[in-house]
């Protein structure tokens, strides 16, 4: 099965030609990575935001240049589901994924193994079939990995502390046998002015970069922060917790006022890697 990108022409170019300029084009943005090379660490996974590439391509390149010269077999991609469809938590198999830049192939060994592990992961496509979160990742990698990967995409519906745990615990388990980086795919405050937007996402990065899941889900509440990626972000530091990160590093924030001048009502976009 062929799962067809929904958001191609929307959130990204729909030709192979213009998607690979503007990824370029966001590297070399006043507010992208530029050419600087990374040093060689252990990076078990990143945070990257999943907007249109115009408003958060820049800032996501931070991330994908942080792990430019890794060469992970599995990519698990992690990141909310939007429309409310399909599962609480669901995987796929037998599909490859498809973006102007060619096919990438799920491992449905890998997706039937952790459906095994995890108490609420589902094989669901259909729970895919709308979203943008993971798909806007994928051209990413495709253009700045440099061998080939396989993917194993998790959407959430559920984003709750105790779906974390669940989730986190079984992707580290799935990560331990392969050579694999781990990506959650969030986008942080949503359609706050600017100022309030910085201090809101600075409140909730604190505890990302300390890896404190308790303190994550506490600053989310108690502040209203509306990252919309929240349970994604901690099932990642789960994850990378148990294969030995011991903290977020931030590469990279932004907002959509940053990047395109109306700051009365943005987005908030971060770059991070666990290390």
């Amino acid at each position: 099965m062929i799962r067809k990108p929904v958001v191609a022409g929307q959130f990204y170019p729909e030709t192979k030609e213009e998607l690979e300029d503007i990824i370029q084009t966001c590297i070399q943005h006043k507010y992208g990575p530029g050419n600087q090379t990374q040093e060689d660490e252990r990076i078990f996974g990143i945070i990257s935001p999943h907007a249109g590439y115009v408003y958060s391509g820049p800032t996501a390149c931070h991330s994908y240049k942080a792990i430019s010269s890794k060469n992970p077999e599995l990519v698990i991609i992690l990141g909310p589901n939007h429309f409310g469809v399909g599962k609480d938590v669901a995987t796929m198999v037998d599909t490859q994924w498809e973006t102007p830049l060619g096919l990438v192939d799920v491992d449905s060994e890998a997706a039937r193994e952790i459906s095994r592990i995890s108490e609420y992961i589902e094989i669901d496509e259909f729970s895919h079939s709308r979203d943008h979160s993971l798909e806007v990742q994928i051209p990413m990698l495709q253009s700045i990995l440099s061998q080939k990967f396989k993917i194993l995409p998790i959407i959430l519906l559920d984003q709750s502390l105790e779906m974390a745990k669940d989730v986190g615990n079984a992707v580290a388990q799935i990560a331990k046998s392969r050579n694999t980086i781990i990506i959650a795919s969030s986008d942080f405050t949503h359609y706050e002015e600017n100022s309030f937007a910085h201090s809101q996402d600075r409140a909730l990065m604190e505890p990302i970069l300390e890896m404190n899941i308790e303190k994550f889900y506490n600053v989310l509440m108690e502040k209203r922060i509306t990252a919309c990626g929240y349970g994604a972000m901690a099932s990642v530091m789960i994850a990378c917790k148990k294969l030995g990160a011991v903290k977020g590093e931030l590469l990279s924030y932004t907002t959509s006022g940053d990047v395109m001048g109306d700051t009365s009502s943005v987005v908030g976009y971060g770059a991070i890697k666990f290390i």
